[in-house]
């Protein structure tokens, strides 16, 4: 390999039959838009001996790829063997050698980098740091917090304490530091809020304060009646699919053809298109429980088979050949994420509903798979959740209908058991009249 490093392109395709990744060998990647850049460097060997190959991924282009070289090879990578090295400069060289992140994950790193620990700790030296610098950061950003009014909950506190704690163990690894002094902070609890239900006591108090739950899901009768509206639009199946199975927008977004079956009535989540800087990119999926078959009921599948044959004449009107893509503009280019969001925002709103997020559909589906019965660990699978925690602490909505039934189950079952004798389901006698006995017995003795 060239000192000066090396510029390749991948993507997360798998080959269907064997289940493994095509990586560089994808047939696909000479297709604009599919894939994304990656560059290689090897670097001198630190203050442990031993040489490092940096590898980065993620981006839209080649030049986009070859510029964050240049950034990483110059001034070069002998800071790491700098006594002097601070806090600011270990971050930059950390940012620019994360290869397992996902597009997002690292452009949330960067923000929080940038916006919050470059300016407390950025200066520090790296060996020189404290717990309790760290600790002083944290206080003010809390007092921040409340200062402006709520602007920093305490969830976006917890992965500005995550980010850090994720670059200062690497630090250890590289023996820059012996131990995480992030390990030592004492944060605010954060806690997921719960999904709330929009019921009639509920929607005339946001009409009243104006305030919006964190998280609101609609009822079944409030959904029913979104996608009644909206039956007529060109990305009905797609608002359809999120509502009742539950797929994240970039999953829907990045949904092909080839992944669907709809004579069997399954699909299957292996990749997703998010935006970052400003370029489209196909992603694997969020974590390997993200890559799931999704079993497709027959309203699902109409749906489905009707959108094909819209988009099959749109393509056909304007001479467009297809990529493959369930859901794209009307010209055949995929549908960016954001756009989904954009327009369902504006579908609520002409269908005179509650305002919900997309994402709130999904938890929406969530509920609506409670009520109808299924179990957590169904609901668990079908979301793609790596937990069944997350699935029962954020995601579920206990709808009245279900606490209702929950309670008189309970009830019967105290009364069927006060009807049936101790140890048995024999139904309990009932006890004589104490007088009866004795007269019976009186009449005995004579």
């Amino acid at each position: 390999m060239s000192s000066h490093g090396s510029l390749y392109k991948r993507c997360g395709c798998r080959d269907r039959d064997t289940g493994k990744a095509a990586g560089t060998h994808c047939s696909s990647l000479s297709h604009p838009g599919h894939g994304s850049w990656y560059y290689s460097l090897e670097v001198p060997a630190g203050l442990d001996g031993r040489r490092r190959r940096i590898r980065r991924g993620g981006f839209s282009s080649r030049r986009a790829a070859a510029q964050a070289l240049t950034r990483l090879r110059t001034p070069s990578t002998d800071d790491l063997c700098n006594p002097n090295l601070t806090v600011g400069r270990w971050l930059a060289i950390w940012l620019a050698t994360r290869i397992a992140l996902r597009p997002s994950t690292l452009r949330s790193y960067t923000e929080l980098t940038h916006n919050h620990l470059l300016p407390a700790l950025g200066t520090i030296p790296l060996r020189d740091l404290h717990p309790a610098d760290i600790q002083t950061m944290f206080t003010r950003l809390a007092r921040k917090r409340h200062a402006e009014g709520g602007t920093l909950s305490a969830s976006s506190v917890a992965r500005i304490h995550a980010t850090l704690r994720a670059a200062l163990n690497a630090a250890v690894r590289e023996r820059l530091l012996t131990d995480n002094p992030a390990r030592y902070v004492e944060l605010p609890p954060a806690r997921r809020p719960r999904a709330v239900i929009w019921t009639p006591d509920r929607i005339a108090e946001f009409n009243r304060d104006g305030v919006r739950p964190a998280v609101a899901v609609w009822t079944p009768t409030q959904t029913a009646h979104f996608l009644s509206t909206i039956r007529g639009h060109r990305l009905y199946a797609a608002y359809h699919l999120i509502a009742l199975r539950g797929l994240r927008r970039s999953e829907a977004a990045g949904l092909r053809w080839c992944d669907v079956d709809l004579d069997g009535g399954v699909l299957m989540v292996c990749t997703q298109l998010q935006r970052v800087g400003g370029q489209v990119l196909q992603v694997p999926p969020k974590t390997d429980s993200s890559r799931r078959l999704i079993a497709l009921d027959h309203t699902t599948v109409t749906a489905l088979r009707r959108h094909r044959r819209n988009q099959e004449a749109e393509l056909a009107e304007r001479g467009r050949e297809g990529h493959g893509w369930v859901f794209t503009h009307a010209h055949g280019s995929p549908i960016n994420p954001d756009y989904l969001t954009r327009t369902f925002g504006a579908l609520v709103v002409s269908a005179g509903l509650p305002p919900i997020r997309l994402h709130d559909l999904r938890h929406g589906a969530a509920t609506l798979a409670l009520q109808a019965g299924a179990s957590l660990k169904v609901i668990q699978d079908q979301l793609g959740h790596s937990s069944i925690v997350l699935t029962a602490d954020t995601y579920i909505s206990v709808v009245p209908e279900v606490a209702r039934h929950a309670a008189e189950d309970v009830a019967r079952l105290v009364l069927h058991a006060g009807r049936t004798a101790p140890g048995t389901t024999r139904p309990r006698r009932s006890a004589r009249p104490p007088r009866a006995r004795r007269a019976r017995t009186h009449r005995r003795l004579r």
